[in-house]
Parts: C-alpha cells; structure tokens; sequence
C-alpha cells in the first residue's frame, strides 16, 4: 500500500484544515519537501527560502571569516604555542570542527528548524529534564550570538582604528571611540538585513567571491614583496610558552582558543535553516563545505604569515604601538603604509559581510526561541513582518542588546572582553549537549530506523511520550559505526576545547585585564538562566511549541 501523506494546519482563527494524499498524488507538482520536513516536526513555514546552496555557503564563508580572523586573534595561539604549535593546533581544530558539524549535520537533516541546538535537546534528553535543559541550552545560544555579533563588530570598529593608527601614528585612541564605531557598524547591518533583505542571498555569493580574491591579493604581497624568508625547520619545531607555563604542551592546548575562535559561527546555516530550500541536505553540505573553503585558506594564510613576517616577537613586544601586529606585517612586506592599508581594508571589509550575517543567524535564533516561549516579551519577538517576511522585531533587539553590551568598553576594555569571551563557550556547550545526547541516543539504538519521521511533537500531550518512540533520521547522515566514532571524537574534542578556554594566557596574574573572564560571565548568565527558568520560564515554557499537527 503506497504510504499517504496527511496535513493539519490553522488558520487565522485557531481552525483546524485536513490536507494530503498519496505521495504519488502529491509528488511533484504539489509537493514541498520542505514545508514537508518542518510540518514534521510541528513547525509551520512563515519564512520565505530565499537562499540555496551556493548562497549559503557565502554565508557561513563570510560569517566564519577564517582566515581573516586568524591574522586578528594570531597572537593568542603565537604566545601559547609559537608558530609549530599556530600550525598544528590550528589542524587540529580544523578536523575537530569539522568531526562536531557533521554530528551537527545530522541533526539538522533530522530537524530542519531555525532553532537548532535547543530543539534538537528537546527532542533527545531524557523525559525528567528535556525542558530544562533546552532552555538552559537555547539561552546559552541566543547569549552567544549576541556576544558573537558584539565581538565581531567590534573587530570590525578595533580594526579601523588600528588604521587610523597605522596613518597618523600621533592618533591618540580613546576606548568610546571603539564604541561609536561599532554603533555605526551594527546601523549599517541592521540597514541592510531590514532593508536589502531580499537581496541578502545574492551579496552573499558575492561575499563568498570576494573572500576568496581577497585572500589572494593578500598572500600574493605578503609572500612575494618578503625579502627574505624564515626556514621550514624554524616554523615547523618552534614553540613558544611565553605565558610561562609548566610545560609547552600545556601552552600548546591553552593556545588554542584563538584558532577556535577563527571557526566561530559555522552553525549559521542551522540558524537560517527555514530559510534554506532542500535544508534537510543542504545545511549540512554548506557547514562542511564552508569548513573545507575556510580552512584551506586560513593554513594557507597562516604559514605565509610565519614563513614571511619579520621578528613576530619583537612586533608584539612593541608596547608602544597601537597598530595590530598584522598591519605592522603588512606594512614590512609591502614596504610602505598605502599597501598595509589597501591589505587592511580588504579584511576590514570582510569582517563587515561577517557582522552582517551574525546579525542575520542571531536574529533568527532569536526569533525561533521567543517562537516557543523560551524568551520574555516572546509575543513581540516572534512576530513576522508581512512585506519582507523576515522578523525584525528580533534584529531590532538584537542590535539593541549588541549595542548595550558595547556601552562597557567604554568604562573598562577587560570587562567588556570578558563578556565577549561567552562566544566560544556558548556554542561549544550548546553543541556538546546536542551532540552528547545523540550519541547516548545512538547507543540507545533509538535512531536505528531511517528516516521514519520524528513524532515527538505531534501533540503537548504525547509530548511525554518521546522516549517511548522511535527517532527517525534525516536523508542526510553518517551511517553505522562510523556516525558513532564521529560522535565520540566530536564530543572528545568540545570537552577538550571548553576545559581549556576558561584558563588564562598567563601563568600569573598580575592584572585584572591579564584574566580570562569566560568562566564568570558564562556562569552568570547560565545562573540567570536557571533562576528565570525556575520562577518563571518554567510555567510557560515547555519546549518546541506544535505550530502545525505532522503529516500522518
């Protein structure tokens, strides 16, 4: 018997309508696999899919920013590690990112929601705590990406500065300087994602061209205007352990919070998802193929940068200086200020397309949690403006907390990178939940059957009834023992990168600034969390919300 497909939607007034038929009948002319996928799991499509494969992966290029943002966070890795321990960390987090998205890609082919994380451990956790720890798990994500849109804006505002800098070395930089810069910065985002919304698929196939011509016309200088070269036997044995701990191998792991910072945001696709068409495939292979772009430029841009750059040490020991030590590469290659600036500006460019696409992943994370009640003033939040279909309320919030948030760096620099530094830990530990639960999952054997459909949500009422079910698994996935050895190394690596992304860059503290403030600010907004939840969130929010009864 051919298997029948059967819809119910609501209308305007909370009135149920009954719809299908065989695939047969329904397949192709009146068939929309997506509208499909979401109405599986209890979700009604509201987007409209603006953007494909191509596009996406301009997207999350363009967010991700690689190989931009590891000559901006190069000294992170360089004082803990030196240039062998930049290299080889840096490898090591490239396998280790792409080991978690496709974990993740799993599971945005099973649930193809803008929500992502805090949906997907809904559906996985245990039946005693499933709520809780999606709220815990979506207010960790939405923090995140604020923090992720604040920090990235203002590289974007530190950057131009450090221009400024680099041609008037009499400038003088004031901290509120850096803060009305990444004001200007968040207007124009917010201009573009409200107002060229509908053209935001095609920038970013631009973007995704312009990140790949501009990685080229900064290596080509940067290697052939060198006079002279370091040697591989320097770069490749040389580490450093200038934060003065007691082993290298201990720098080596601490250094590593700059090369993950330069990964940050591949979950973008998950984010925009219900903007995607063929999302139950082509999220996964836009995060990977993003991975696989961003990654080879980024070793690439790095080992030119070591093999090319003068004495990287006395660079940043140079006190003195306001100028980034990249620029001051820059400039030694090209032998004069106009070339380190036309160099600049391409990647201060590039960081911009990169704020404007975490302004658009943020909002719809944003928009997706208040979707379910997971947020205060949810009604406001979860609304759609009708002429472009895009939520606004959600970006005009979101910019509204990005720019508050920016209102510390003008009273203390520290702190305001304390609270920016909830981005690694903020996503690492949404994804380790996810990922963590379906692999307990896995073992369980309560994903063995392929692509039956996820029939958790079809009411609040079964909603208890999860774990009594058999979990279904989307088209797209890794199968059999491989998928669980994935799962374990993706979990192995999440551990290793949280653990060490609380400690310091110096063994002793002299300084409030010389602090790594991770661990205060995400315990903080996990504690308010909780307490939220406990007097409030927990009468109102009950996990993903049924917006549409699943197909039968």
């Amino acid at each position: 018997m051919e298997k029948v497909l059967e819809f119910q939607t609501l209308d305007d007034d909370g009135v149920r309508h009954r719809g299908g038929g065989s695939l047969s009948e329904v397949k192709p002319a009146s068939f929309d696999r997506d509208r499909y996928e979401l109405a599986r799991v209890g979700k009604e499509q509201v987007l409209k899919r603006r953007f494909g494969l191509v596009s996406m992966t301009g997207l999350s290029c363009g967010l991700m920013c690689t190989w931009e943002s590891i000559l901006v966070v190069f000294s992170i890795g360089f004082q803990n590690g030196g240039p062998a321990g930049l290299i080889y960390g840096f490898v090591l987090v490239w396998l280790g990112n792409i080991s978690v998205f496709i974990a993740i890609g799993e599971l945005s082919s099973a649930i193809p929601t803008a929500g992502g994380q805090y949906h997907w451990v809904s559906l996985l956790a245990p039946r005693s705590c499933k709520r809780f720890f999606s709220y815990i798990t979506g207010w960790l994500t939405v923090i995140g990406w604020i923090a992720a849109l604040t920090s990235v804006c203002f590289f974007v505002a530190d950057l131009t500065l450090g221009l400024v800098s680099l041609s008037h070395p009499d400038y003088v930089r004031e901290l509120w300087h850096g803060t009305l810069l990444l004001w200007a910065v968040l207007l124009l985002c917010v201009f573009i994602n409200v107002f060229v919304s509908g053209a935001l698929p095609t920038i970013e196939v631009i973007v995704l061209v312009i990140h790949v011509l501009g990685f080229f016309g900064i290596l080509i200088p940067l290697v052939y205007l060198t006079g002279s070269h370091h040697s591989a036997k320097e770069i490749f044995t040389t580490f450093n352990n200038q934060g003065q701990w007691r082993t290298t191998a201990l720098a080596f792991f601490i250094g590593l919070q700059g090369n993950a910072l330069a990964f940050v945001g591949t979950d973008s696709a998950v984010h925009m998802s219900e903007e995607v068409r063929n999302a139950s495939t082509d999220v996964a292979r836009s995060m990977l193929l993003s991975l696989g772009i961003n990654g080879c430029l980024a070793l690439g841009m790095l080992i030119s940068v070591l093999f090319s750059a003068p004495d990287i040490q006395r660079l940043m020991d140079d006190t003195t200086s306001t100028t980034p030590v990249f620029m001051r590469i820059f400039e030694y290659a090209t032998g004069s200020v106009v070339g380190a600036t036309i160099m600049t500006v391409i990647i201060i460019s590039l960081e911009f397309c990169s704020a404007m696409g975490c302004l658009a992943a943020a909002s719809r994370m944003t928009w997706s949690f208040a979707r379910d009640f997971g947020l205060p003033f949810a009604p406001a939040l979860q609304k759609i403006d009708q002429r472009t279909t895009i939520p606004v309320n959600a970006i005009l919030v979101v910019t509204t907390l990005s720019a508050l948030l920016a209102l510390i760096n003008i009273g203390n620099n520290a702190a305001f990178n304390g609270t920016i530094s909830l981005v690694l830990e903020g996503f690492y530990i949404s994804y380790l939940l996810a990922i963590g639960l379906l692999l307990w999952r896995r073992l369980r054997g309560d994903l063995s059957n392929p692509y039956s459909g996820l029939t958790a949500f079809h009411s609040d009422r079964q909603a208890d009834e999860t774990l009594d079910r058999s979990l279904g698994w989307g088209p797209w996935r890794l199968e059999g023992w491989l998928g669980t050895a994935n799962n374990v190394m993706a979990c192995c690596y999440l551990l290793l990168l949280i653990f060490f992304s609380f400690w310091p860059n110096n063994f002793k503290i002299e300084y409030p600034s010389q602090m790594n403030w991770a661990v205060v600010v995400t315990a903080g907004v996990a504690s308010f969390s909780v307490g939220y939840y406990l007097l409030y969130a927990r009468k109102s929010y009950s996990g993903p919300k049924v917006e549409v009864d699943p197909p039968l």
